[in-house]
């Protein structure tokens, strides 16, 4: 029996990670979420290709992980960047910052504060307001700064309204705990309010991060989804050896 167990475990550790994605509809509002375990899940971060270049799209990271023998199963854009497709915040790939904390005040959701770090350290993660990333000394693989907060321990950042109008298709990443991270996306218009309730009510994350709008997308093949609404900068991606 420890021999065919041991067996399966090993088989499972070269099958390639399938994406664990579903539809919920949060107070008439349609969302695919997708939830993975950094204890088993490959989750990275990527930006720029061999040659420097943004990889721009979710088809061509997949070719590219492709040509160096790894599957992608999921991918979703990966925070806020600039024209030249790199990021406007914090990045790190590989351990390695390529782009340091951006605290500065200024328009828009990024600067909504507290904004906030997705970042990846080892078996573990989280979603972490940025000045408190900052004070904890945590130096992780993969990392990346985006804006506003959506849950702040337990709580809506407290400048996302109820009576807020604006409505975009909106994506985001939100800690269920120090493992599991769970990644929504919704499929029409959404208020951020809405939003950041459903990784507060449904989800029933501690802390959320709010990712981008307009350009929200998705790769996830198993659930027939490869959006391509504009070039992307940084995407997040769960991947696994061929």
């Amino acid at each position: 029996m420890r021999l065919l167990l041991a067996a399966l475990l090993w088989l499972s550790l070269l099958l390639p990670a399938k994406a664990e994605c579903r539809n919920l509809t949060s107070n008439g509002a349609d969302y695919t979420v997708c939830t993975f375990d950094t204890k088993k899940d490959k989750i990275s971060l990527f930006n720029l290709d061999g040659t420097g270049q943004p990889y721009g799209s979710f088809v061509s990271l997949q070719r590219a992980l492709e040509g160096q023998g790894q599957s992608l199963s999921f991918a979703m854009n990966g925070g806020m960047f600039g024209t030249d497709l790199k990021p406007v915040g914090l990045y790190v790939e590989g351990g390695k910052t390529l782009h340091k904390i951006n605290r500065k005040d200024g328009a828009g959701n990024f600067h909504m504060k507290p904004n906030g770090v997705f970042y990846v350290a080892g078996s573990k993660a989280g979603v972490m307001e940025s000045d408190a990333f900052i004070k904890s000394g945590i130096k992780p693989e993969f990392a990346t700064q985006s804006g506003p907060m959506l849950v702040i321990n337990g709580q809506i950042h407290p400048k996302i309204s109820p009576t807020g109008t604006s409505q975009k298709v909106r994506n985001g990443v939100g800690m269920i705990d120090d493992h599991t991270i769970v990644f929504a996306i919704s499929n029409g218009f959404v208020t951020f309010y809405d939003f950041a309730s459903l990784f507060q009510n449904e989800l029933k994350c501690k802390n959320a991060l709010f990712l981008d709008g307009s350009v929200s997308s998705l790769y996830a093949p198993e659930m027939g989804r490869s959006d391509f609404l504009s070039p992307l900068g940084p995407m997040v991606a769960v991947t696994s050896a061929k």
